[in-house]
């Protein structure tokens, strides 16, 4: 079947077409292939980013089109480094960022560990852990929202029977300091599991041989662990804190539905100031330069982050 579908589509290529074709070298065809490709990418995300960069040196504002637009040189980047505003959310930001981070490595390591073990029913355990990874954020969102409902949330009674506090004082979303934990308890609990599985895989890539020679050599379990496990699992652990470190300094949407940034601007990230800016009040070259700044501080320290993980896996 294929080889008459093949035989029919050469027959029907012109043969001007056929001799050039023929003609292509192997490398001048792989381009031909992936060039629609590199295409798209630069049409989606190179050409934004040009762009993003030329509108931040100007006063451009996206709901007056029609204005004339003036070079400002760095102005905006002047204001926003001098903005207290800005370092706030900076500050918000680096919170959320650490806090996450720090849980979802612990926890996340010590589930794949136990889960490395192999007791029995480990495959089902596994497939009940993942399924917080596996939902929407948007449905993550609305169901922890109304988890954390003073009122009818489950949170809140679950609070109460062991502390004591009456339901309606527990005002997770709208109290100024839990707010921030609200937020770090639903992300951990969401991306808890993909820490776990990097982890896992690290911990399934040490070779069992290593083990068996520390046990002709009598050392403990504690041992094995810190000469073992965790330097051996360590790049794979780095990983998943470089993975999920770049997507909790991009975090919005879970901030948006949990709290919208407040109550005040408590919670208030950078990706909701930048919206702000962008969306609300209409500083779109304003909002590109901190966009930019953004862009260059993530990227700056992913750069460093990753030559010291490069150095861990040369060990």
């Amino acid at each position: 079947m294929l080889n008459r579908t093949a035989d029919s589509v050469a027959r029907a290529t012109p043969e001007p077409l056929a001799r050039k074709v023929r003609g292509i070298s192997d490398k001048g065809l792989a381009w031909l292939f992936i060039s629609p490709t590199i295409l798209l990418l630069l049409a989606i995300n190179i050409f934004p980013l040009f762009w993003a960069i030329y509108l931040s040196f100007t006063n451009y504002r996206a709901n007056r089109p029609n204005e004339v637009v003036k070079n400002v040189g760095l102005a905006n980047y002047k204001r926003i480094l001098g903005d207290q505003d800005i370092w706030i959310a900076m500050q918000t930001t680096a919170h959320f960022v650490f806090w996450t981070i720090l849980l979802q490595t612990l926890i996340g390591f010590t589930l794949a560990w136990l889960i490395d073990r192999k007791f029995r029913g480990h495959a089902f355990w596994t497939t009940i852990i993942l399924v917080p990874m596996m939902l929407s954020p948007a449905v993550v969102g609305n169901f922890w929202r109304f988890l954390y409902e003073p009122q009818i949330g489950l949170f809140a009674y679950a609070i109460s029977f062991v502390s004591g506090i009456p339901p309606t004082d527990i005002q997770m979303l709208s109290n100024v300091s839990l707010a921030p934990w609200s937020i770090i308890i639903v992300d951990t609990w969401m991306w808890t599991p993909y820490v776990m599985l990097i982890c896992l895989a690290g911990l399934r890539s040490i070779p069992e041989y290593i083990y068996e020679a520390a046990e002709v050599d009598r050392a403990s379990n504690w041992r094995q662990f810190w000469s073992i496990t965790l330097p051996m699992a360590l790049p794979f652990i780095m990983l998943a804190v470089l993975f999920r470190g770049i997507e909790n300094f991009k975090m919005f949407d879970m901030v948006t539905l949990l709290t919208g940034g407040g109550p005040g601007s408590t919670t208030e990230v950078a990706s909701i100031t930048l919206k702000r800016q962008a969306f609300e009040s209409w500083r779109t070259g304003y909002s590109s330069a901190f966009a930019i700044i953004l862009f260059v501080a993530v990227f700056g320290l992913a750069n460093i982050y990753v030559k010291a993980l490069n150095k861990v896996k040369q060990r």
